[in-house]
Formats: C-alpha cells, structure tokens, sequence
C-alpha cells in the first residue's frame, strides 16, 4: 500500500483489521434486524396481535439511545477489542431468549435486550480510528459503517431462506438463533485476531469515567443542553408504549418518566464531578477541544442516519399505498434505499479525505435538503421508475452524509472518540424516534418537507463547524504532551 490509497483486497495490517471490524458490525446489524424479515411467521406462531408486533418494534430500538452512550464510555476506558468481543458474546443471549420464546413477555423480553447489540457501531468508529491514519480515515469509516449497515439488509434476503430450510412454522426460531451462534462464535475470533492499536503505538484512555470530559465551563453547559433530546426521545418511546401500544399503564408510565428525570440529575452531578477541575482551572489552549464541534455533529446525524432509519421503514408502505403496488414489490423497491449504503457512505468519507470534511458536509446536507423537497413532490401521476429514481437519489446525499459525519467524529479529541462516537451515534436514532413521531402525525409529504426543514437548520450550523486542522494534543501515561496529525 502506497501514498493514500487503501488496498481493500489486502489482509494485512491496518486492512485485516478494516475488514475483521466491519464483519464484526455486520453480524450485530444481522443480529440486531434478525425479527424484521420473519415478523408474520413469528407473530403467528406466538399468536400476537398487531399491537404487540408494534411494541416488538419499539423494544427494538428502546435501548440503543442509553446504550450507545455506556457503550462509547466502555470502549474508551477498556478498549475496542475487549468490548466488541464481548457485546458480541453477551449479544448472543437475547438472540436465543427470542428463539426460544413461547409468549409475548419473553420475545419482548429478547427484544428489549437485542438493543444493546444495536450500540455495536461505536466501538468500531474508535478501532478504525486507532489504525487509520486521518488522510484515510473518512474512506475507512465510511466502508466500516456502509458494509457494516448491510447486515440488515443481508438479514432481509437470507434469514426467511434459511427459515424455510429448517421449515414447519418454527423455522424462524432456527434462523434467529443462528444469527445468536454467529455472534457467540464472531466475538472468540474477533478477540484473537485483532489488537486495539498497531504495535508501538499508544491508546489514550480517558482520565475519568462516567461522563464525558470538557474543557471549559461553557462546554459543560452545552454538554448537559445536549443530554436533554436524548432523556426526551427516551420519554416519547414510553409514550408510544404506553399511549399507543398499552403495554404500560398510566401509572407505571409516571413512575419511568420519574426515572428519566433522576437519571438525568445523576447525569448532571456526575458531569459536574468529573470536568469539576474545568470549573476551576481550565486545561492550557494546547489540551482544549471545543464542544460545538460535538454539538453540530450530533445535529447532522439527527439528520442523516435518523432520516435514513425513518425512511427505511416507511419506504415500503409509501410507494405501496402512492403506486398501488403488491407488499413484495414495494418491499424490494423500498429495500433499495439501504442498499445504497455500501457504496453510499464509503463514498462520503472518501470525498471527505480527498476534498475537506466541511466543504463536503455543506454540498452532502444541501443536496439531502433538495432530495427531500423532491420525495415530497412524489404522487401517483409520476412514472414509477422516475418515483425510485428520486428516492435513491435523495439515499445518497443521506447516506454519503452519515459517512461524512463520521469522517468528523475521530478528529475531536482521540481518547474520547468512544464517548463523541456514541454519542453522536444516538443522536441518529434519536432522529428516528422524532422523524416517525412526525410521520404518526402528518402526510407523507408533510414528513419529507419536515426532514427538509431540519436540513436546512443543519446546513446552518455547520457554518460554527470548524474544520480539523494540523495536530490532536493529548497527554501521555508518563504525564508527556504527544501531538497526533489530524491534517
């Protein structure tokens, strides 16, 4: 390998562990996803109702906004080889739980759990960051993220196969525990085949753990302004279920938001304890990250990836009830728009490395934002072809941008590339959360001019975004200044 190419076809160095990590997301996303493609074969063999599927669904994801946060923190302080292994090895449980269900209360039990495996992608931004230098990192962390995300969608097309194989109406407990086996295997292999750093190099651990470290008092206000959309799209989830689904009643809905609001306290109090030196003496210029770059980036992934995962789940219908079409045909087109990803968002963290993070964000969102206002012009006088045509379009503004954002993150401030990445990360399934909330609300093409909106917000912010330039300072175990090219 030579200059700033990246030989994917290598199994060596820095590409072996591309390669071993990307696999590592792809088996948690095929875990993750492994209910979505034999839902009607498990609601009948469980005999649920369609209120339970949806509350199924809303387990799904209940996890992943706290649990990308714990995960990032983990992942900083114990590092990426150890946590991977073992969120895969953990994963593999609920995906058995499920399996192995013969009630509602248990699949929701194993779905619940499975949101934990969905935080996999956190850990995997910090490994590629440790292996990468940042001339590559945007190509590398786009191809982690886009392959990675196609775990899902080989989910969708393998899973009712290997169902139908085993056959009879329990097939689908089959499908779904091996999915639960791979990720029991993957996580011995990924143990023993990969270090967290090249060899001779160092992994900088953050000083404290449980909140994130800033370093200055403003930072640390707009660090706690920030938590509140997470703790919110948490209260709107139990909303849903206990509103739409009734799966909690009103009183045991009180008690959660109760829960919320002291956790958040404790959040509070742990952030003022850990940055309390912040307050009082503010580490040299030299050591200092600014916290807005977090904040922007936690906007934009709103944005892209909260956008992407609300689309990806209403695609279907849409172009179902716009062109009259059969469930398995709008199912295929709609597919389509995750497919995108694999050359998608590798593609907006090659831009990046080759024309500039911020200039390649501003053209991404600008161009997200116009696809937008297209899909909401989409009715049934258009020609089909001309309908995907747009969608796929707009996918790919939405999905370079996601690779984009994350050709950001590493760049901050390296020993909390965990804790930034997770949560950033949970800002893009808090975008999900509220994008889905609008669609329960609005007509279709409310919801896309919606999404628009929230671009066009996004595209101002990214003017306070401060492009990643010369060197990442951070201090060594023996108390010694190591300055990282961030060029």
């Amino acid at each position: 390998m030579s200059g700033d190419s990246l030989n994917l076809f290598s199994f060596r160095g820095k590409t072996k562990v591309l390669h071993l990590t990307w696999l590592a997301f792809f088996i948690c996303f095929f875990a993750w996803f492994n209910h979505a493609p034999l839902l009607m074969a498990i609601a009948d063999s469980l005999s649920l109702s369609s209120e339970q599927v949806k509350t199924l669904l809303i387990l799904n994801v209940a996890l992943t906004i706290p649990a990308r946060i714990i995960v990032g923190m983990l992942t900083d302080r114990y590092g990426p080889r150890r946590t991977y292994s073992a969120l895969l090895m953990v994963g593999s449980v609920p995906c058995f739980i499920f399996a192995l269900a013969d009630s509602f209360a248990a699949a929701a039990l194993g779905r619940f759990l499975l949101g934990f495996v969905g935080a996999a992608f956190v850990i995997g931004i910090r490994m590629v960051s440790e292996w990468f230098p940042a001339r590559q990192l945007g190509t590398a962390e786009g191809i982690y993220g886009g392959w990675g995300n196609f775990g899902s969608a080989a989910g969708a097309m393998s899973l009712p196969a290997i169902a139908l194989l085993f056959g009879g109406n329990e097939g689908w407990r089959y499908a779904v525990g091996l999915t639960g086996l791979l990720c029991l295997a993957y996580g011995f292999i990924y143990y023993f085949s990969v270090t967290d750093t090249p060899k001779g190099a160092t992994y900088f651990k953050p000083k404290k753990m449980g909140a994130m470290e800033v370093t200055s008092p403003g930072d640390l206000v707009l660090l706690l302004v920030m938590r509140l959309p997470l703790y919110a799209a948490l209260a709107l989830l139990i909303w849903k279920l206990a509103g739409e689904v009734n799966l909690l009643s009103g009183t045991w809905a009180a008690l959660v938001y109760c829960g919320l609001g002291l956790l958040y306290l404790l959040d509070v109090k742990k952030s003022f304890s850990v940055n309390r030196e912040v307050l009082s003496a503010p580490p040299e210029p030299l050591l200092r990250y600014k916290f807005k770059q977090v904040a922007v980036l936690n906007l934009l992934y709103f944005i892209t990836f909260g956008s992407e995962l609300a689309v990806i789940s209403m695609l279907p219908l849409f172009f179902s009830e716009t062109f009259t079409l059969s469930p398995v045909m709008a199912g295929l087109l709609g597919s389509s728009y995750a497919l995108m990803n694999l050359l998608a968002r590798p593609a907006g963290g090659l831009i990046s490395d080759r024309c500039g993070r911020k200039p390649t964000l501003l053209v991404l969102v600008a161009g997200l934002a116009a696809g937008y206002c297209l899909m909401s012009q989409i009715n049934g006088s258009w020609p089909l072809y001309l309908a995907v045509a747009a969608a796929m379009a707009c996918a790919l503004f939405v999905q370079a941008g996601s690779g984009a954002v994350f050709a950001v993150v590493p760049l901050i401030k390296r020993r909390l590339t965990g804790q930034i990445a997770g949560m950033t990360g949970a800002y893009g399934n808090v975008g999900a959360v509220c994008f889905l909330t609008v669609l329960s609300l609005v007509s279709y093409q409310t919801f896309f001019l919606v999404i628009a909106a929230t671009a066009v917000l996004g595209f101002v912010a990214l003017f306070l975004l401060e492009e990643p330039q010369g060197h990442m300072a951070e201090v060594m175990p023996d108390g010694s200044v190591s300055l990282i090219d961030v060029a």
